[in-house]
């Protein structure tokens, strides 16, 4: 797979069955592997905002909507709105899968703020500290990443790679997303799972996975098991 380090999109190789007309797997490398896995940390709220141009995502576009259109002055004096629909993932990866970077705010990933009488930590600036000071958490403090703090203590200083995996393997990803390190064996083993009898039968296809194929397989893999056929065969076929 050729992954773009600049850009939003990356190659996928489909294994494709002409016959059963589905896709048995894709090759990938690193890029579309990192998203996959970053999809697993995405808060309810943001996969809802995502997914709002792609149509309803059952009461939970309703809820959004009534959250967005609820007045401020209903909140409690140390909460907002704001964190509440524009979430931020659990998970800190050294840098945002590719695919999603238009559509989720990076602004503030990584920040946390301190109250300046109490020991509170919010993630939200200008938070009201619930100590009862009155004070506002705007002391800004230095979040340190795992992978930073592994070489520090470790004393090493070389670069870590960004995201989840390592880029050194090409990864097998499965219709259903399942994700495993590719090689010659599981190839063939795959081959018997799915009983193709005649490999002629099977073709190999070159298709870009930018932002847009990204959403699709959001919503995709909230709604079935044959993602990458839904994505990039549909009602076309091979």
């Amino acid at each position: 797979m050729a992954a773009a380090s600049k850009t939003s999109e990356v190659m996928l190789k489909l294994l494709i069955d002409t016959k059963g007309q589905r896709v048995l797997f894709a090759e990938a490398g690193k890029d579309f592997v990192d998203f996959l896995f970053y999809l697993l940390s995405l808060p309810v709220a943001t996969v809802t905002k995502l997914l709002k141009k792609e149509g309803d995502v059952g009461c939970l576009t309703d809820l959004y909507q009534s959250l967005e259109n609820l007045n401020e002055t209903y909140m409690q004096p140390n909460q907002n709105k704001t964190s509440l629909l524009n979430p931020k993932s659990s998970l800190n990866s050294n840098g945002l899968p590719l695919m999603l970077s238009d559509n989720h705010d990076q602004s503030t990933a990584g920040k946390f703020y301190l109250c300046g009488y109490y020991d509170h930590v919010s993630d939200v600036y200008n938070s009201l500290c619930p100590c009862g000071s009155g004070y506002r958490m705007t002391k800004k403090l230095t979040f340190v990443s795992s992978a930073a703090a592994a070489n520090s203590s470790t004393g090493t200083t070389a670069a870590v790679e960004g995201g989840f995996v390592k880029g050194v393997v090409t990864y097998m990803v499965m219709d259903n997303l399942q994700v495993k390190p590719m090689s010659t064996i599981s190839s063939i083993t795959l081959l018997n799972e799915f009983n193709v009898q005649n490999v002629r039968s099977l073709k190999e296809k070159i298709v870009v996975f930018g932002v847009d194929e990204g959403i699709k397989l959001l919503k995709a893999s909230l709604e079935c098991k044959t993602v990458l056929t839904s994505i990039f065969l549909g009602d076309t076929g091979a």
